[in-house]
């Protein structure tokens, strides 16, 4: 289950950046040292929200891997 939920974790990481989280603001921006860090504010926000229910996608995982290992001979 630890690995299912690194994966949806990583999932949601990758479509908060697609959904422009960590994205350099106009105004008021980090520079480089923002640029370089958002990467892991969406990993650790994408972390917390595994961590509260995520969107289910780890259990599915789980799930599906569970039954293919008990049906496997």
């Amino acid at each position: 289950m630890t690995q299912a939920k690194a994966l949806e974790a990583s999932f949601l990481a990758e479509m908060l950046g697609q959904a422009g989280l960590g994205a350099p603001s106009e105004e008021f921006g980090g520079g480089h040292g923002e640029e370089q860090f958002a990467s892991f504010l969406k990993q650790e926000q994408a972390r917390l929200m595994v961590e509260k229910g995520g969107i289910g996608l780890a259990e599915m995982i789980f799930r599906s891997l569970s039954e293919r290992d008990n049906a496997a001979p």
